[in-house]
């Protein structure tokens, strides 16, 4: 089995640990793992903003970078999403370049939804002895339907304590664009989304996205709250290197 990674524009800008860990993550089981160097952004905010031709320009380059992947998967059901559910209107006027991004589709999975539904590995061996609260992504669980999957691989974790996260499927306010062209209606919801997240003191807050867990992070970090954020492919991986 081959798994191309695609890694996004924010954790390969700002957080390349997740992708780090999802590769070493994926390595470890036993696949060949690549990383096409033609990839750039899936297309997202151009989409977003109203960019429908530019989205579909940066989008082609995407159906050239994954070609020849057998397996794609990313840290991002945000950037997956994209793909699953909005490729097939950017393309619908063109067959041939349609039936390109449905076979993309086909073969692109979230990272979590992968292990546990493509590999059948929600067990990785991994201990975490940590205070540990989830929030789950918009994206990922209203468009790519990845719900169950991150809950699984975390309750296979030895020694994790889990701290259920009050009105954990509310929007943590980012979405994308949204948080720069509605900032105070996203300033309000991430208001309310940190609030419920120090009600666990928990000592670490994990997610499926770093969208969500950059915007929730940086409202924590200005009101001056200590928690760790961290994506789930970190907290996997690390957690797997205190048993080695």
């Amino acid at each position: 089995m081959k798994v191309s990674l695609f890694i996004t524009c924010l954790a390969d800008q700002f957080f390349p640990n997740v992708g780090i860990s999802m590769a070493r993550l994926l390595h470890r089981t036993g696949v060949e793992v690549d990383f096409p160097a033609a990839q750039t952004c899936c297309g997202q905010p151009a989409f977003n903003s109203g960019y429908v031709d530019e989205a579909r320009q940066v989008a082609m380059s995407m159906l050239d970078a994954f070609e020849d992947a057998e397996y794609v998967v990313s840290p991002s059901g945000s950037c997956s999403g994209m793909v699953h559910h909005y490729y097939p209107e950017l393309f619908r006027d063109d067959p041939v370049l349609l039936k390109r991004a449905e076979q993309l589709i086909h073969k692109t999975y979230e990272f979590s939804q992968f292990f546990v539904d493509v590999l059948g590995m929600p067990e990785l061996g991994a201990r975490f002895p940590h205070r540990v609260t989830y929030h789950p992504s918009c994206h990922a669980t209203r468009l790519l339907g990845v719900k169950d999957q991150p809950l699984r691989l975390l309750q296979q974790v030895k020694d994790i304590e889990w701290i259920p996260l009050s009105s954990a499927e509310d929007c943590c306010g980012f979405g994308g664009t949204f948080a720069v062209k509605m900032s105070d209606i996203s300033g309000a919801m991430v208001g309310e989304k940190s609030a419920h997240v120090k009600e666990t003191e928990a000592e670490v807050l994990v997610g499926t996205d770093m969208g969500c867990l950059m915007n929730i992070g940086g409202a924590l970090q200005k009101q001056g709250h200590p928690i760790r954020v961290m994506h789930l492919a970190e907290l996997l991986y690390e957690g797997v290197m205190q048993h080695v």
